[in-house]
């Protein structure tokens, strides 16, 4: 291996914005490992950008072993891009406490597991990049999306704290936050089993959803967020955090800032059809 060819870790890469990340970057010369629950079933040809391995991020072992593969097979890790993760729609009151674990789990724990798993080897190498996929909704809460939004700003408030912690040993860390791009997330998220006709959030809830709906299928391509990461990984110095996406959708987190709590509140209401 060329001891200049950077090595990342992209988790959550048979899909979306993982696979656009782990082909870009591939595809510009570094050696890439992406990371899904089951490789054998991934439809995609990766090994012609490159190398997909077995990662399950709800469980420890799994986390583990992927990236001790990695420095068996590369020696080190420059670069994790924790990007796995998905998504559950549905009120609070109707989300099972199964639901709402399965979201925490999966979006945050498993991206703390994912940073816990590469930091011996970035400490030993006295260097390491950790890039983490937070969302706009990490940043602004959203309606009937109580817990994905929970998952992200966790992860906001956990890279944040590892910045402080990870730089005096060569590393840095920072929260990507994309907004609505096209991808098979909007399709693959659940609807939590309670959001049925019998919901008395059922007229709130369909007319919030179908305007996120149409955003994201309206939304930028990944090869955006993709283009992104390559710059942050090149970068000599990361920013604690960066966002990715439509430009209406980064205003919005500008005019969150900026605005009273109220007056936000109230166009955000207005944005996604609720009273």
């Amino acid at each position: 291996m060329d001891q200049h060819e950077k090595v990342v870790i992209v988790t959550g890469a048979s899909s979306g914005i993982g696979n656009a990340c782990a082909t870009h970057l591939a595809k510009k010369g570094l050696r890439v490992f992406g990371t899904c629950r089951n490789p054998s079933s991934y439809a995609k040809k990766a090994d012609e950008f490159f190398e997909m391995i077995a990662m399950e991020v709800t469980d420890n072992d799994s986390v583990t072993k992927a990236v001790a593969s990695v420095l068996e097979k590369a020696g080190r890790v420059d670069a994790i891009l924790c990007n796995a993760g998905m998504g559950i729609a549905g009120s609070i009151e109707d989300s099972s406490m199964d639901e709402i674990l399965l979201q925490i789990n999966t979006n945050f724990l498993g991206a703390v597991r994912s940073v816990k798993a590469v930091l011996p080897a970035m400490r030993a190498a006295g260097s390491g990049k950790i890039l983490v996929l937070s969302s706009i909704a990490g940043v602004v809460g959203m309606p009937f999306q109580a817990f994905y939004s929970a998952s992200k700003y966790a992860i906001e408030g956990m890279v944040e704290s590892l910045r402080y912690e990870v730089r005096p040993f060569g590393i840095q860390a920072c929260l990507i936050e994309p907004g609505d791009f096209r991808t098979g997330f909007t399709a693959a998220r659940r609807t939590v089993k309670k959001a049925d006709d019998a919901s008395a959030y059922k007229k709130y809830f369909e007319p919030a959803m179908a305007v996120q709906i149409r955003d994201e299928s309206q939304g930028f391509d990944p090869l955006v967020v993709a283009k992104r990461v390559l710059q942050l990984i090149e970068s000599s110095r990361l920013p604690v955090r960066t966002t990715v996406g439509p430009g209406f959708e980064r205003f919005a987190v500008l005019v969150k800032r900026l605005i009273p709590a109220r007056w936000f509140e109230k166009f955000y209401r207005m944005y996604y059809k609720l009273p």
